[in-house]
């Protein structure tokens, strides 16, 4: 029986990268140690909360996103016309959750993580599930990415991500699609977007999260410092499926802020990263990104129709806010999934998988 994402334990990583080969270059990986604990509470907003800037990145005055009633479906959001559902009542703060996330850097991976996450049985009411090539225990994880990204000062970024609702494959942890600004040497990120995680959402339909990192230390999803400012778009909210949406990340008053669709969602106070100063992205990188028990994955990405159809994931209208002309180099890290460029600021991405 598939676990509510509230009933879910959070499980700590252990990571060792272990060497990588893209498909657009060779890319080198380093090692690394991560140790696990325990998912802090949910943070809400203290008394002192920073205040956003007053326009979203994309320059709109904020407005409230059209919220539909808790446990809706992405199905039924799409429907209905709405932005976001709690996936269950009451929830109206987010949930962390510790579960494998990958990252990509300018001339690095991660291509491989030790984990002791079993990803939970897949929801009854869940598309058909093709057979994984491997045992339902996975101790490794398998990261496959398709990925724009360019070199840029700027104070954010913001883009159009088509949100789909891929098929995850039984034994699989995430499929999902993001934006990330991130230091010149990769080690301090941000990032917001969708995936499809049951071990984060506990079912299969797409849900808003945030995550970031901290000298390339994982943290968790939808917590470990973030901070919630908005009362209806919340990280871990399921999402419309098939639509696209603007996800925004802007530096502004001391904090990394997060936008959604017309509001800002919240916001990582940059005393999280202690002496480093990231006040401005030196690395912007949008991708979609399989973490797979196989290195032969199961699961789809995108939308689950190869980058060479018209009709396949997009990721798309890119745009800086103070920084230099948009001119993103696409690349894969995978065999099973492609991505191909329509624009300096849009591309397609993503596949059926390897089954």
């Amino acid at each position: 029986m598939l676990k509510s994402r509230r009933g879910l334990l959070a499980a700590g990583l252990t990571v060792a990268v272990i060497g990588a080969i893209g498909v657009a270059s060779t890319l080198n990986a380093g090692a690394e140690q991560i140790s696990g604990e325990a998912a802090p509470a949910a943070a809400a907003a203290p008394a002192d909360a920073l205040t956003p800037p007053s326009s979203l990145p994309w320059g709109a005055k904020p407005q409230r996103v059209k919220r539909g009633r808790d446990g809706a479906t992405s199905r039924s959001l799409k429907t209905a016309g709405l932005s976001v559902a709690a996936p269950e009542a009451g929830a109206d703060t987010p949930e962390p959750e510790y579960a494998p996330k990958g990252r990509t850097a300018k001339s690095t991976f991660l291509k491989t993580a030790k984990t002791n996450v079993v990803p939970p049985e897949p929801s009854a009411s869940a598309t058909a599930q093709p057979e994984a090539s491997s045992a339902t225990a996975a101790p490794t994880v398998n990261f496959h990415y398709n990925v724009g990204s360019q070199a840029a000062v700027t104070d954010g970024v913001y883009a159009n991500l088509t949100i789909n609702k891929p098929v995850l494959a039984k034994d699989d942890y995430h499929t999902l699609a993001e934006i990330a600004v991130q230091s010149a040497d990769g080690k301090q990120i941000v990032e917001v977007g969708w995936n499809v995680d049951r071990v984060v959402n506990g079912d299969d339909d797409p849900h808003l999260f945030v995550y970031h990192w901290v000298n390339r230390e994982t943290s968790c999803y939808n917590g470990c410092g973030f901070l919630q400012y908005s009362k209806t778009a919340i990280a871990g909210d399921t999402l419309p499926l098939d639509t696209s949406k603007r996800f925004g990340i802007q530096y502004f008053n001391n904090a990394w802020w997060i936008a959604y669709d017309t509001e800002w969602v919240g916001y990582f106070p940059v005393k999280l990263w202690g002496d480093v100063d990231f006040s401005k992205s030196g690395l912007i990188q949008v991708f979609g990104e399989v973490a797979a028990s196989s290195d032969k994955p199961c699961t789809q990405m995108g939308n689950g129709k190869s980058s060479t159809e018209g009709t396949a994931a997009r990721i798309g209208s890119l745009a800086y806010l103070n920084g230099p002309p948009v001119d993103m180099f696409v690349r894969s890290t995978s065999d099973y999934y492609n991505v191909t460029a329509l624009s300096n600021r849009t591309f397609r991405y993503g596949g059926p998988g390897a089954c």
